[in-house]
């Protein structure tokens, strides 16, 4: 015990540091002020998984979507277990797929999908997974993953957790299937269970500027 102790109190003062480090690093990210942030994260002797999944996502604002995967993995890799890490990581594969050429999007785009499935794997009620999840399969060629049909259970999933989540979800599946008219209604319910949330009547309203209205 004495010598447990002894260990505690001489690595205190480096731990310490470290969590006062990281706070402020998050503070200076919510202000996008992403090289001050990546500074102070960079300093920090002993990088865990909320360090490095702070780096990737500082990298992934700056838009260095390489340098991010290559980041949010070592995070994965120190918790596996961390569904958001496995979100991030999909994320920044999936904007390098926007990104790369032709010839190399697919294997990133791939790699997207299996981390975004890995984060509602790890997490069924990580909406932000999920939601991520059902673009991707809404998008992608069945080649590369996606597929309607996957989408309808991604979405059906999403209803289950957060009910104006759910007619969102249903109103892009109408949309894709032209049916215009069921995907304003979902729209508006989807606007009406979630007052508080702007995005949600920003849905609304570019739906109907897309049908000139």
């Amino acid at each position: 015990m004495r010598f447990s102790a002894a260990v505690f109190l001489a690595v205190w003062p480096v731990l310490a540091a470290g969590s006062a480090g990281l706070d402020q690093a998050r503070k200076l990210y919510q202000l996008t002020d992403y090289d001050a942030s990546l500074k102070i994260l960079e300093a920090i002797e002993t990088k865990d998984g909320p360090v490095f999944e702070l780096i990737g996502r500082n990298h992934y604002m700056q838009g260095d979507y390489k340098k991010a995967t290559d980041i949010l993995e070592k995070a994965v890799a120190a918790e596996p277990a961390n569904s958001d890490y496995e979100l991030w990581l999909g994320r920044a594969f999936g904007r390098r797929a926007e990104t790369a050429s032709p010839f190399t999007a697919p294997p990133h785009a791939n790699k997207a999908r299996q981390h975004f499935e890995k984060a509602v794997q790890l997490n069924p009620h990580n909406l932000e997974a999920l939601s991520d999840l059902f673009e991707y399969y809404l998008e992608a060629p069945g080649f590369m993953g996606g597929g309607l049909d996957k989408a309808v259970g991604i979405a059906e999933q999403m209803a289950s957790i957060d009910e104006a989540e759910g007619h969102w979800a249903q109103a892009r599946l109408a949309e894709r299937r032209k049916e215009f008219d069921t995907a304003e209604h979902h729209l508006q319910l989807a606007a009406r269970m979630a007052p508080e949330q702007a995005s949600r009547l920003i849905d609304l309203a570019r739906f109907l500027a897309k049908q000139g209205r």
